[in-house]
Protein backbone atom coordinates (compact mmCIF):
# COMPACT_ATOMS: atom_id res chain seq x y z
CA UNK A 1 0.00 0.00 0.00
CA UNK A 2 2.08 2.88 -1.31
CA UNK A 3 1.42 6.25 -2.92
CA UNK A 4 2.94 6.39 -6.44
CA UNK A 5 6.06 8.51 -6.73
CA UNK A 6 4.35 10.91 -9.17
CA UNK A 7 1.68 11.69 -6.57
CA UNK A 8 4.28 11.94 -3.79
CA UNK A 9 6.26 14.42 -5.89
CA UNK A 10 3.22 16.67 -6.33
CA UNK A 11 2.35 16.58 -2.62
CA UNK A 12 5.95 17.25 -1.58
CA UNK A 13 6.27 20.18 -4.00
CA UNK A 14 3.10 21.75 -2.59
CA UNK A 15 4.34 21.14 0.98
CA UNK A 16 7.72 22.78 0.26
CA UNK A 17 5.87 25.81 -1.08
CA UNK A 18 4.07 26.10 2.26
CA UNK A 19 0.75 24.49 1.34
CA UNK A 20 -1.11 21.51 2.77
CA UNK A 21 -1.66 18.65 0.32
CA UNK A 22 -3.18 15.18 0.68
CA UNK A 23 -4.23 12.30 -1.53
CA UNK A 24 -8.03 12.14 -1.22
CA UNK A 25 -11.18 10.37 -2.33
CA UNK A 26 -11.57 7.12 -4.21
CA UNK A 27 -7.84 6.49 -4.53
CA UNK A 28 -7.55 6.37 -0.72
CA UNK A 29 -10.50 4.00 -0.51
CA UNK A 30 -9.05 1.68 -3.15
CA UNK A 31 -5.58 1.75 -1.60
CA UNK A 32 -7.01 0.69 1.78
CA UNK A 33 -8.96 -2.09 0.04
CA UNK A 34 -5.71 -3.15 -1.62
CA UNK A 35 -7.15 -2.41 -5.05
CA UNK A 36 -5.30 -0.57 -7.79
CA UNK A 37 -6.73 3.00 -7.89
CA UNK A 38 -8.03 3.99 -11.32
CA UNK A 39 -6.90 7.57 -10.79
CA UNK A 40 -5.35 9.82 -8.16
CA UNK A 41 -6.66 13.07 -6.68
CA UNK A 42 -4.91 15.57 -4.44
CA UNK A 43 -6.61 18.20 -2.26
CA UNK A 44 -4.61 21.25 -1.23
CA UNK A 45 -4.85 24.58 0.54
CA UNK A 46 -3.19 26.20 -2.51
CA UNK A 47 -5.44 28.30 -4.78
CA UNK A 48 -5.75 27.26 -8.46
CA UNK A 49 -3.45 30.04 -9.67
CA UNK A 50 -0.85 29.01 -7.06
CA UNK A 51 -1.08 25.39 -8.22
CA UNK A 52 -0.58 26.47 -11.82
CA UNK A 53 2.53 28.47 -10.94
CA UNK A 54 4.06 25.38 -9.28
CA UNK A 55 3.00 23.07 -12.12
CA UNK A 56 3.05 25.01 -15.40
CA UNK A 57 2.57 21.77 -17.36
CA UNK A 58 -1.17 21.61 -16.80
CA UNK A 59 -3.65 21.36 -19.64
CA UNK A 60 -6.78 22.73 -18.02
CA UNK A 61 -8.24 24.18 -14.86
CA UNK A 62 -12.01 23.97 -14.33
CA UNK A 63 -14.44 26.27 -12.57
CA UNK A 64 -14.42 24.11 -9.43
CA UNK A 65 -10.81 24.79 -8.56
CA UNK A 66 -9.28 21.69 -10.13
CA UNK A 67 -5.98 21.80 -12.00
CA UNK A 68 -4.93 18.68 -13.93
CA UNK A 69 -1.18 18.16 -13.57
CA UNK A 70 0.59 16.14 -16.24
CA UNK A 71 3.11 13.55 -15.06
CA UNK A 72 5.87 11.55 -16.67
CA UNK A 73 5.68 7.97 -15.47
CA UNK A 74 3.08 5.28 -14.87
CA UNK A 75 0.64 7.91 -13.57
CA UNK A 76 -0.03 10.25 -16.49
CA UNK A 77 -2.11 12.90 -14.77
CA UNK A 78 -3.26 13.89 -11.29
CA UNK A 79 -6.15 16.21 -10.47
CA UNK A 80 -5.16 18.77 -7.86
CA UNK A 81 -8.10 20.62 -6.28
CA UNK A 82 -8.24 23.52 -3.84
CA UNK A 83 -10.09 22.85 -0.57
CA UNK A 84 -13.63 24.07 -1.04
CA UNK A 85 -17.12 24.25 0.42
CA UNK A 86 -20.08 24.22 -1.92
CA UNK A 87 -23.05 26.57 -1.86
CA UNK A 88 -26.61 25.51 -2.77
CA UNK A 89 -27.18 23.13 -5.73
CA UNK A 90 -30.21 24.57 -7.59
CA UNK A 91 -29.95 22.10 -10.47
CA UNK A 92 -29.13 19.12 -8.20
CA UNK A 93 -25.90 18.60 -10.14
CA UNK A 94 -23.56 21.59 -9.76
CA UNK A 95 -22.99 24.06 -6.91
CA UNK A 96 -24.34 27.54 -7.58
CA UNK A 97 -21.11 28.90 -6.14
CA UNK A 98 -17.76 27.46 -5.09
CA UNK A 99 -16.04 28.92 -2.06
CA UNK A 100 -12.49 28.02 -1.13
CA UNK A 101 -11.59 27.11 2.43
CA UNK A 102 -8.40 26.49 4.37
CA UNK A 103 -9.88 23.44 6.14
CA UNK A 104 -9.31 19.90 4.89
CA UNK A 105 -12.12 18.65 7.13
CA UNK A 106 -14.59 21.10 5.56
CA UNK A 107 -13.48 19.88 2.14
CA UNK A 108 -13.98 16.23 3.11
CA UNK A 109 -17.39 17.04 4.61
CA UNK A 110 -18.80 18.01 1.21
CA UNK A 111 -17.98 14.59 -0.29
CA UNK A 112 -20.55 11.90 -0.99
CA UNK A 113 -19.82 8.80 1.11
CA UNK A 114 -17.67 8.15 4.15
CA UNK A 115 -15.43 5.70 2.29
CA UNK A 116 -14.64 8.51 -0.16
CA UNK A 117 -14.11 11.16 2.53
CA UNK A 118 -10.63 10.18 3.72
CA UNK A 119 -7.22 11.69 3.07
CA UNK A 120 -3.66 10.35 3.06
CA UNK A 121 -0.66 12.25 4.36
CA UNK A 122 2.99 11.59 3.58
CA UNK A 123 4.00 12.56 7.11
CA UNK A 124 2.50 12.37 10.58
CA UNK A 125 4.45 15.32 12.07
CA UNK A 126 2.07 18.23 11.67
CA UNK A 127 -0.97 16.02 10.97
CA UNK A 128 -0.97 14.55 14.49
CA UNK A 129 -1.26 18.01 16.01
CA UNK A 130 -3.98 19.27 13.67
CA UNK A 131 -6.29 16.27 13.27
CA UNK A 132 -5.88 14.37 16.55
CA UNK A 133 -8.59 11.70 16.94
CA UNK A 134 -9.27 11.68 13.19
CA UNK A 135 -5.86 10.10 12.53
CA UNK A 136 -5.60 6.37 11.84
CA UNK A 137 -2.25 4.72 11.11
CA UNK A 138 -2.29 1.64 8.88
CA UNK A 139 1.15 0.20 8.17
CA UNK A 140 3.10 3.19 6.82
CA UNK A 141 0.01 5.19 5.90
CA UNK A 142 -1.29 8.17 7.84
CA UNK A 143 -5.04 8.31 7.18
CA UNK A 144 -7.21 11.29 8.12
CA UNK A 145 -10.68 9.84 8.67
CA UNK A 146 -13.11 12.32 10.29
CA UNK A 147 -16.32 10.51 9.22
CA UNK A 148 -15.63 6.85 9.95
CA UNK A 149 -14.70 5.72 6.46
CA UNK A 150 -12.35 2.98 7.66
CA UNK A 151 -15.04 1.55 9.94
CA UNK A 152 -17.48 1.47 7.01
CA UNK A 153 -14.86 -0.15 4.78
CA UNK A 154 -14.47 -2.89 7.37
CA UNK A 155 -18.26 -3.25 7.66
CA UNK A 156 -18.64 -3.17 3.84
CA UNK A 157 -21.18 -0.36 4.01
CA UNK A 158 -21.98 2.60 1.75
CA UNK A 159 -22.95 5.48 4.09
CA UNK A 160 -23.48 9.13 3.19
CA UNK A 161 -21.34 11.79 4.82
CA UNK A 162 -23.53 13.66 7.28
CA UNK A 163 -27.21 13.78 6.27
CA UNK A 164 -27.86 11.55 3.26
CA UNK A 165 -30.77 13.68 2.05
CA UNK A 166 -28.51 16.74 1.83
CA UNK A 167 -25.77 14.84 -0.02
CA UNK A 168 -28.26 13.52 -2.60
CA UNK A 169 -29.93 16.90 -2.90
CA UNK A 170 -26.56 18.46 -3.74
CA UNK A 171 -25.87 16.02 -6.58
CA UNK A 172 -28.55 13.62 -7.84
CA UNK A 173 -25.92 11.54 -9.63
CA UNK A 174 -24.89 10.33 -6.16
CA UNK A 175 -28.11 8.26 -6.15
CA UNK A 176 -26.60 6.09 -8.87
CA UNK A 177 -23.09 6.30 -7.48
CA UNK A 178 -24.28 4.69 -4.23
CA UNK A 179 -25.59 1.70 -6.17
CA UNK A 180 -22.55 1.57 -8.42
CA UNK A 181 -20.13 1.51 -5.47
CA UNK A 182 -22.21 -1.19 -3.75
CA UNK A 183 -22.03 -3.32 -6.92
CA UNK A 184 -18.36 -2.61 -7.55
CA UNK A 185 -17.23 -3.36 -4.00
CA UNK A 186 -19.83 -5.97 -3.01
CA UNK A 187 -21.05 -3.67 -0.19
CA UNK A 188 -24.51 -2.99 1.22
CA UNK A 189 -26.13 0.45 1.51
CA UNK A 190 -26.60 1.73 5.05
CA UNK A 191 -30.24 1.97 6.19
CA UNK A 192 -30.61 5.77 6.44
CA UNK A 193 -28.69 6.28 3.21
CA UNK A 194 -30.97 3.81 1.45
CA UNK A 195 -34.10 5.46 2.88
CA UNK A 196 -33.00 8.84 1.53
CA UNK A 197 -32.14 7.25 -1.79
CA UNK A 198 -35.64 5.78 -2.10
CA UNK A 199 -37.29 9.06 -1.09
CA UNK A 200 -35.29 11.11 -3.59
CA UNK A 201 -35.08 8.61 -6.47
CA UNK A 202 -37.19 10.86 -8.72
CA UNK A 203 -34.39 13.46 -8.64
CA UNK A 204 -32.41 11.27 -11.05
CA UNK A 205 -34.38 13.05 -13.78
CA UNK A 206 -32.10 16.06 -13.22
CA UNK A 207 -29.06 14.07 -14.41
CA UNK A 208 -28.10 13.96 -18.08
CA UNK A 209 -28.60 10.74 -20.02
CA UNK A 210 -24.85 10.57 -20.70
CA UNK A 211 -23.98 10.63 -16.99
CA UNK A 212 -26.62 8.00 -16.24
CA UNK A 213 -25.22 5.86 -19.03
CA UNK A 214 -21.69 6.13 -17.66
CA UNK A 215 -22.78 4.99 -14.19
CA UNK A 216 -24.86 2.13 -15.63
CA UNK A 217 -21.88 0.95 -17.67
CA UNK A 218 -19.80 0.84 -14.50
CA UNK A 219 -22.50 -1.25 -12.80
CA UNK A 220 -22.76 -3.58 -15.80
CA UNK A 221 -18.97 -3.98 -15.91
CA UNK A 222 -18.64 -4.54 -12.15
CA UNK A 223 -18.08 -7.93 -10.52
CA UNK A 224 -21.57 -7.90 -8.96
CA UNK A 225 -23.96 -6.38 -11.51
CA UNK A 226 -26.86 -8.56 -10.33
CA UNK A 227 -26.59 -6.94 -6.91
CA UNK A 228 -26.41 -3.50 -8.54
CA UNK A 229 -29.60 -3.98 -10.55
CA UNK A 230 -31.39 -5.40 -7.54
CA UNK A 231 -30.46 -2.21 -5.68
CA UNK A 232 -31.70 -0.12 -8.60
CA UNK A 233 -35.02 -1.93 -8.55
CA UNK A 234 -35.47 -1.85 -4.78
CA UNK A 235 -34.70 1.87 -4.52
CA UNK A 236 -37.03 2.96 -7.33
CA UNK A 237 -34.22 4.09 -9.63
CA UNK A 238 -34.74 1.32 -12.20
CA UNK A 239 -38.28 2.33 -13.11
CA UNK A 240 -37.02 5.86 -13.76
CA UNK A 241 -34.00 5.05 -15.89
CA UNK A 242 -34.85 1.63 -17.39
CA UNK A 243 -38.65 1.27 -17.15
CA UNK A 244 -38.60 -1.40 -19.86
CA UNK A 245 -36.51 -3.64 -17.62
CA UNK A 246 -38.80 -2.91 -14.67
CA UNK A 247 -41.68 -4.42 -16.70
CA UNK A 248 -40.15 -7.85 -16.11
CA UNK A 249 -40.38 -7.62 -12.30
CA UNK A 250 -42.71 -10.35 -10.99
CA UNK A 251 -43.45 -11.68 -14.50
CA UNK A 252 -43.33 -15.47 -14.33
CA UNK A 253 -42.07 -17.44 -17.30
CA UNK A 254 -42.67 -20.89 -18.73
CA UNK A 255 -41.41 -24.28 -17.56
CA UNK A 256 -38.02 -23.67 -19.16
CA UNK A 257 -37.29 -20.97 -16.59
CA UNK A 258 -37.11 -20.95 -12.81
CA UNK A 259 -37.00 -17.16 -12.45
CA UNK A 260 -39.15 -14.17 -13.37
CA UNK A 261 -38.21 -12.19 -16.48
CA UNK A 262 -36.34 -9.56 -14.43
CA UNK A 263 -34.55 -12.11 -12.26
CA UNK A 264 -33.52 -14.09 -15.33
CA UNK A 265 -32.21 -10.96 -17.06
CA UNK A 266 -29.96 -9.87 -14.20
CA UNK A 267 -28.78 -13.42 -13.50
CA UNK A 268 -27.83 -13.76 -17.17
CA UNK A 269 -25.89 -10.50 -16.81
CA UNK A 270 -24.20 -11.85 -13.68
CA UNK A 271 -23.01 -14.97 -15.53
CA UNK A 272 -21.75 -12.79 -18.40
CA UNK A 273 -19.77 -10.81 -15.81
CA UNK A 274 -18.51 -14.00 -14.14
CA UNK A 275 -17.09 -15.18 -17.46
CA UNK A 276 -15.51 -11.79 -18.18
CA UNK A 277 -17.56 -11.09 -21.31
CA UNK A 278 -17.46 -7.74 -23.12
CA UNK A 279 -19.75 -4.76 -22.50
CA UNK A 280 -21.80 -5.59 -25.60
CA UNK A 281 -22.41 -9.18 -24.51
CA UNK A 282 -23.28 -8.06 -20.97
CA UNK A 283 -25.77 -5.50 -22.27
CA UNK A 284 -27.29 -8.11 -24.56
CA UNK A 285 -27.57 -10.53 -21.63
CA UNK A 286 -29.37 -7.85 -19.63
CA UNK A 287 -31.73 -6.87 -22.46
CA UNK A 288 -32.19 -10.11 -24.45
CA UNK A 289 -35.64 -10.86 -22.97
CA UNK A 290 -36.77 -7.24 -22.56
CA UNK A 291 -39.61 -7.92 -25.02
CA UNK A 292 -41.12 -10.80 -23.01
CA UNK A 293 -43.53 -8.84 -20.76
CA UNK A 294 -45.17 -7.21 -23.82
CA UNK A 295 -45.52 -10.52 -25.70
CA UNK A 296 -46.53 -12.70 -22.72
CA UNK A 297 -49.67 -14.73 -23.36
CA UNK A 298 -51.36 -17.58 -21.44
CA UNK A 299 -51.59 -20.88 -23.29
CA UNK A 300 -53.06 -23.72 -21.24
CA UNK A 301 -51.08 -23.96 -18.04
CA UNK A 302 -48.07 -22.13 -19.42
CA UNK A 303 -46.96 -18.82 -20.92
CA UNK A 304 -45.82 -18.08 -24.45
CA UNK A 305 -43.64 -15.19 -25.63
CA UNK A 306 -43.97 -15.36 -29.42
CA UNK A 307 -41.78 -12.85 -31.31
CA UNK A 308 -40.30 -11.47 -28.08
CA UNK A 309 -36.94 -11.40 -29.83
CA UNK A 310 -38.31 -9.12 -32.55
CA UNK A 311 -40.15 -6.84 -30.10
CA UNK A 312 -37.14 -6.92 -27.76
CA UNK A 313 -34.80 -5.83 -30.53
CA UNK A 314 -36.76 -2.61 -31.07
CA UNK A 315 -37.00 -2.00 -27.33
CA UNK A 316 -33.28 -2.62 -26.74
CA UNK A 317 -32.42 -0.27 -29.58
CA UNK A 318 -34.66 2.46 -28.11
CA UNK A 319 -33.19 1.99 -24.62
CA UNK A 320 -29.61 2.24 -25.80
CA UNK A 321 -30.29 5.24 -28.03
CA UNK A 322 -32.09 7.03 -25.21
CA UNK A 323 -29.06 6.51 -22.98
CA UNK A 324 -26.78 7.89 -25.71
CA UNK A 325 -24.78 4.75 -26.39
CA UNK A 326 -22.64 4.83 -29.52
CA UNK A 327 -24.16 3.69 -32.82
CA UNK A 328 -21.74 0.75 -32.87
CA UNK A 329 -22.91 -0.53 -29.47
CA UNK A 330 -26.59 0.01 -30.33
CA UNK A 331 -26.18 -1.95 -33.56
CA UNK A 332 -24.20 -4.80 -32.01
CA UNK A 333 -26.38 -5.31 -28.92
CA UNK A 334 -29.69 -5.10 -30.79
CA UNK A 335 -28.32 -7.56 -33.37
CA UNK A 336 -27.44 -10.05 -30.62
CA UNK A 337 -30.88 -9.62 -29.02
CA UNK A 338 -32.54 -10.23 -32.40
CA UNK A 339 -30.72 -13.52 -32.97
CA UNK A 340 -30.47 -14.92 -29.44
CA UNK A 341 -33.27 -17.43 -30.13
CA UNK A 342 -31.39 -19.29 -32.87
CA UNK A 343 -32.32 -22.99 -33.09
CA UNK A 344 -29.76 -25.75 -33.05
CA UNK A 345 -29.96 -29.47 -32.44
CA UNK A 346 -27.12 -31.92 -33.06
CA UNK A 347 -27.92 -34.07 -36.07
CA UNK A 348 -30.73 -31.84 -37.32
CA UNK A 349 -28.83 -28.79 -38.51
CA UNK A 350 -26.70 -29.39 -41.58
CA UNK A 351 -23.54 -27.60 -42.65
CA UNK A 352 -25.72 -25.63 -45.06
CA UNK A 353 -27.91 -24.58 -42.12
CA UNK A 354 -24.82 -23.56 -40.18
CA UNK A 355 -23.68 -21.44 -43.12
CA UNK A 356 -27.10 -19.76 -43.31
CA UNK A 357 -26.92 -18.98 -39.57
CA UNK A 358 -23.45 -17.56 -40.03
CA UNK A 359 -24.67 -15.34 -42.87
CA UNK A 360 -27.59 -14.05 -40.78
CA UNK A 361 -25.53 -13.39 -37.67
CA UNK A 362 -22.25 -12.40 -39.28
CA UNK A 363 -18.93 -14.10 -38.68
CA UNK A 364 -17.79 -11.18 -36.51
CA UNK A 365 -20.79 -11.63 -34.17
CA UNK A 366 -20.98 -15.41 -33.90
CA UNK A 367 -18.65 -15.90 -30.90
CA UNK A 368 -20.53 -13.21 -28.96
CA UNK A 369 -23.85 -14.85 -29.81
CA UNK A 370 -22.59 -18.12 -28.35
CA UNK A 371 -21.46 -16.27 -25.22
CA UNK A 372 -24.90 -14.69 -24.92
CA UNK A 373 -26.56 -18.10 -25.24
CA UNK A 374 -24.30 -19.53 -22.52
CA UNK A 375 -25.07 -16.63 -20.16
CA UNK A 376 -28.83 -16.75 -20.70
CA UNK A 377 -28.97 -20.54 -20.37
CA UNK A 378 -27.02 -20.33 -17.11
CA UNK A 379 -29.36 -17.59 -15.97
CA UNK A 380 -32.49 -19.67 -16.56
CA UNK A 381 -32.09 -21.59 -13.30
CA UNK A 382 -33.06 -24.82 -15.07
CA UNK A 383 -30.19 -27.25 -15.74
CA UNK A 384 -29.74 -27.87 -19.47
CA UNK A 385 -27.47 -30.19 -21.40
CA UNK A 386 -26.46 -27.23 -23.51
CA UNK A 387 -22.67 -26.96 -23.52
CA UNK A 388 -22.12 -29.90 -25.90
CA UNK A 389 -24.76 -28.64 -28.31
CA UNK A 390 -23.19 -25.21 -28.35
CA UNK A 391 -19.71 -26.64 -28.81
CA UNK A 392 -20.99 -28.79 -31.68
CA UNK A 393 -22.58 -25.74 -33.31
CA UNK A 394 -19.32 -23.81 -32.95
CA UNK A 395 -17.50 -26.71 -34.58
CA UNK A 396 -20.00 -26.90 -37.43
CA UNK A 397 -19.98 -23.15 -38.06
CA UNK A 398 -16.19 -22.88 -37.97
CA UNK A 399 -15.96 -25.83 -40.33
CA UNK A 400 -18.49 -24.24 -42.67
CA UNK A 401 -16.63 -20.93 -42.49
CA UNK A 402 -13.28 -22.43 -43.48
CA UNK A 403 -11.97 -21.06 -46.73
CA UNK A 404 -11.92 -23.75 -49.44
CA UNK A 405 -8.52 -25.22 -50.22
CA UNK A 406 -7.57 -23.97 -53.69
CA UNK A 407 -4.53 -23.41 -55.86
CA UNK A 408 -4.97 -19.75 -54.95
CA UNK A 409 -2.93 -20.51 -51.82
CA UNK A 410 0.17 -21.13 -53.98
CA UNK A 411 2.94 -18.55 -54.36
CA UNK A 412 2.49 -18.76 -58.15
CA UNK A 413 -0.54 -18.93 -60.44
CA UNK A 414 -1.45 -19.97 -63.94
CA UNK A 415 -0.22 -16.70 -65.47
CA UNK A 416 3.22 -17.29 -63.94
CA UNK A 417 3.42 -20.74 -65.55
CA UNK A 418 2.34 -19.30 -68.90
CA UNK A 419 4.76 -16.37 -68.81
CA UNK A 420 7.79 -18.06 -67.25
CA UNK A 421 7.24 -21.79 -67.60
CA UNK A 422 6.24 -22.05 -71.23
CA UNK A 423 2.77 -23.50 -70.46
CA UNK A 424 -0.32 -22.92 -72.55
CA UNK A 425 -3.86 -22.58 -71.22
CA UNK A 426 -5.04 -26.19 -71.00
CA UNK A 427 -6.22 -28.92 -68.59
CA UNK A 428 -2.53 -29.79 -68.12
CA UNK A 429 -1.90 -26.35 -66.60
CA UNK A 430 -4.59 -27.01 -63.97
CA UNK A 431 -3.22 -30.50 -63.33
CA UNK A 432 0.29 -29.16 -62.63
CA UNK A 433 -1.08 -26.53 -60.23
CA UNK A 434 -3.04 -29.24 -58.38
CA UNK A 435 0.10 -31.38 -58.09
CA UNK A 436 2.05 -28.39 -56.76
CA UNK A 437 -0.73 -27.76 -54.22
CA UNK A 438 -0.43 -31.38 -53.05
CA UNK A 439 3.25 -30.86 -52.31
CA UNK A 440 2.69 -27.56 -50.51
CA UNK A 441 -0.07 -29.03 -48.34
CA UNK A 442 2.32 -31.79 -47.35
CA UNK A 443 5.17 -29.34 -46.72
CA UNK A 444 4.22 -25.62 -46.52
CA UNK A 445 7.92 -24.69 -46.65
CA UNK A 446 7.84 -25.56 -50.36
CA UNK A 447 5.43 -22.72 -51.12
CA UNK A 448 8.14 -20.53 -52.64
CA UNK A 449 8.07 -19.06 -56.13
CA UNK A 450 11.47 -20.35 -57.28
CA UNK A 451 10.86 -23.90 -56.10
CA UNK A 452 7.36 -24.08 -57.59
CA UNK A 453 8.50 -22.82 -61.02
CA UNK A 454 11.32 -25.37 -61.04
CA UNK A 455 8.98 -28.18 -59.91
CA UNK A 456 6.37 -27.20 -62.53
CA UNK A 457 8.92 -27.70 -65.32
CA UNK A 458 9.61 -31.20 -63.97
CA UNK A 459 5.87 -32.06 -63.97
CA UNK A 460 5.17 -30.61 -67.39
CA UNK A 461 5.03 -33.94 -69.19
CA UNK A 462 3.18 -35.97 -66.52
CA UNK A 463 -0.30 -37.41 -67.15
CA UNK A 464 -2.97 -34.73 -66.62
CA UNK A 465 -5.44 -36.98 -64.76
CA UNK A 466 -2.71 -38.33 -62.52
CA UNK A 467 -1.66 -34.78 -61.59
CA UNK A 468 -5.26 -33.77 -60.87
CA UNK A 469 -5.83 -36.85 -58.69
CA UNK A 470 -2.74 -36.01 -56.65
CA UNK A 471 -4.15 -32.57 -55.87
CA UNK A 472 -7.66 -33.78 -55.01
CA UNK A 473 -6.34 -36.48 -52.67
CA UNK A 474 -4.11 -33.95 -50.90
CA UNK A 475 -7.00 -31.48 -50.50
CA UNK A 476 -9.25 -34.16 -49.04
CA UNK A 477 -6.57 -35.18 -46.56
CA UNK A 478 -5.92 -31.55 -45.56
CA UNK A 479 -9.65 -30.91 -45.06
CA UNK A 480 -9.83 -33.93 -42.74
CA UNK A 481 -6.84 -32.65 -40.76
CA UNK A 482 -8.43 -29.22 -40.36
CA UNK A 483 -11.74 -30.76 -39.32
CA UNK A 484 -10.02 -32.86 -36.65
CA UNK A 485 -8.30 -29.76 -35.29
CA UNK A 486 -11.64 -27.95 -35.03
CA UNK A 487 -13.23 -31.02 -33.38
CA UNK A 488 -10.51 -31.11 -30.76
CA UNK A 489 -10.87 -27.36 -30.22
CA UNK A 490 -14.56 -27.73 -29.33
CA UNK A 491 -14.29 -31.22 -27.81
CA UNK A 492 -16.84 -32.86 -30.11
Amino acid sequence: MTIPKEVQTIIEKLNRAGFEAFAVGGCVRDLLLERMPADWDVATSAKPEEIQKLFPKNFYANEFGTVTVLCEGEIKEVEVTTYRVDAQYSDKRHPDEVKYTTSLKEDLARRDFTINAMALSLTSDRVNREFGADIVKIEDLVVIDPFGGIKDLDAKVIRAVGKAAERFDEDALRLLRAVRLAAKLGFTIEEKTQAALVKQAADIAAVSKERIRDELVKIVMSDKPESGFNWLQQTGLLVRILPELEEGVGKEQNKHHKYTVFEHSIKSLQYAAQYGYSLEVRLAALLHDIGKPRTRRIKGNDFTFYAHDVVGTRMAENVLKRLRFSNEIVKKVSHLVRHHMFYYDVGKVTEAGARRLLRRVGKENFDDLIKLRIAERKGSGVPKAEPYRLRHLQFLVEKAAQEPITVGELAIGGNDLIKEGGFKPSPRLGGVLNALLAEVLDDPAKNKREYLLQRASELKDKDTQELKALGEAAKELEEKKREELIKRKYRV
